[in-house]
């Protein structure tokens, strides 16, 4: 398989133009960036075709949403229609390599929209422009029409997987708290929405505050945080039914800061019995709880690393908030932050490499990574107040909590590379925090 991208370290490279396989070969592995400049890499996209039954509204809003997933990223330019010399006449016809390398696009992707009643299907092609040859075969996504965005990301996420060579991170939802009204009366609720903000759900009311919800590792429950007893209580939430319970935990006053195992067996957990906040894992199907830490500092915000045989979490224990690695069993824990500041809200990367964080120091607050061992930390974003980072599927992507400066202080969601290049906002329709970027759809 052609692995277009790398390319694009704009002092790496020659001046004249590269093939995707010649960028590919002459490319620095994305992940191991610190500092550069990142030439995006220019794409066409011509509005893909309405076929059987098809509209050419939904076969525009299909090419409108790939094209956004991937410029999106900042690793791709679109180049607009208005400068293309000539579109496919057909979908599979020969293309004209030459009229897509006059206006130096270097991937072209191609596509046709099929209707059928309720039925929809997309079919897609991905060409090297420079090198002359299709990307892998054409493939084809189908559903109903009110799917219609998953199989734009879709798309989106085979072309991005291909260009780059990493798995795409679009065809994913992120469950967050919604949250409208004033600052001191703000309601907030469980939502979920896809990826980029779209298709927003509500899962919860706003009759108890709730909070830090956080999907499971098949994306078919999430756990979150609820006061509707008057005390931080744990839920186990069925994304498709709604329904909830309380999960059953080891006895003390409040539990809260959840996330599951990789397996989605077990919960781990933070509890406060007596004044003093431990970290607990309980079993899900048989309610067993063990205690992992036990110790009088402030103990919480757990987090598996990918192969389940780690904890990162944060405590207080050396009179500072720092960040500690120690076995999923328990025992005893290694410091890995320490820098100046405050750190808190660990979560590990889903490629085992880096752990994310929220920092505070001289009254500002960041998002930032490190190594697994502390060492390479590096701070992503700094304002009045961001906080709770959480990982994209394919470890590329961060996305975050921002809350503005001043009386209201809305909250909303930040998106940002892990290069820290590439600061977004995600559209949701209301404030958000909280986030948690659940797996690729299956």
């Amino acid at each position: 398989m052609l692995r277009l991208m790398r390319l694009i370290f704009a002092s790496f490279l020659a001046l004249a133009p590269l093939s995707v396989a010649q960028a590919q070969e002459a490319a620095i592995d994305l992940g191991t960036l610190r500092e550069g400049v990142i030439e995006a890499l220019p794409f066409a996209l011509p509005s893909f075709q309405p076929e059987v039954g098809g509209s050419e509204q939904m076969a525009a809003d299909i090419s409108r949403v790939v094209a956004e997933d991937l410029a999106g990223t900042g690793l791709f330019r679109q180049i607009p229609s208005s400068a293309f010399i000539s579109t496919p006449a057909g979908f599979g016809s020969p293309v004209a390599y030459a009229d897509w390398r006059a206006i130096n696009a270097q991937a072209l992707v191609t596509g046709a929209v099929a209707v059928n009643g309720n039925q929809v299907t997309v079919k897609f092609r991905l060409y090297d422009v420079f090198s002359g040859a299709e990307m892998g075969d054409g493939l084809q996504f189908a559903g109903t029409t009110d799917g219609w965005r998953r199989m734009a990301h879709k798309v989106a996420d085979v072309v991005y997987s291909r260009i780059t060579g990493e798995a795409g991170y679009f065809d994913s939802r992120v469950v967050y708290i919604a949250e409208t009204g004033p600052k001191d009366d703000r309601a907030k609720r469980v939502a979920i929405m896809d990826f980029d903000g779209a298709n927003v759900q509500f899962l919860t009311d706003s009759s108890a505050i709730v909070l830090a919800p956080r999907f499971s590792p098949t994306g078919d429950r999430v756990l979150y945080t609820s006061y509707e007893s008057g005390f931080p209580r744990i839920n186990v939430l069925n994304v498709a039914t709604v329904q909830r319970q309380q999960l059953q935990t080891a006895p003390g006053d409040m539990a809260f800061s959840p996330r599951f195992s990789l397996d989605g067996r077990q919960v781990i957990y933070s509890l406060t019995n007596g004044g003093n906040t431990d970290i607990y894992r309980s079993d899900l199907a048989s309610g067993q709880f063990t205690r992992l830490t036990n110790t009088p500092a402030i103990e919480t915000a757990p987090s598996f690393s990918p192969d389940g045989s780690q904890i990162v979490f944060e405590s207080d224990r050396s009179g500072t908030q720092q960040l500690y690695i120690m076995s999923a069993n328990g025992g005893e824990p290694q410091r890995i932050s320490f820098g100046n500041g405050r750190y808190g809200t660990p979560v590990w990367s889903p490629r085992g490499d880096l752990v994310a964080f929220t920092k505070q120091q001289d009254g500002r607050f960041h998002i930032g990574v490190m190594r697994t061992d502390g060492s390479e930390e590096r701070l992503l974003t700094a304002s009045f107040l961001d906080e709770g980072p959480t990982w994209a599927p394919n470890g590329r992507v961060i996305m975050f909590a921002r809350e503005t400066q001043g009386a209201d202080g809305t909250s909303s969601l930040y998106s940002v590379d892990i290069t820290g290049r590439n600061l977004r906002r995600v559209g949701t329709p209301q404030g958000g925090s909280d986030p948690s970027w659940g797996p690729l759809q299956p």
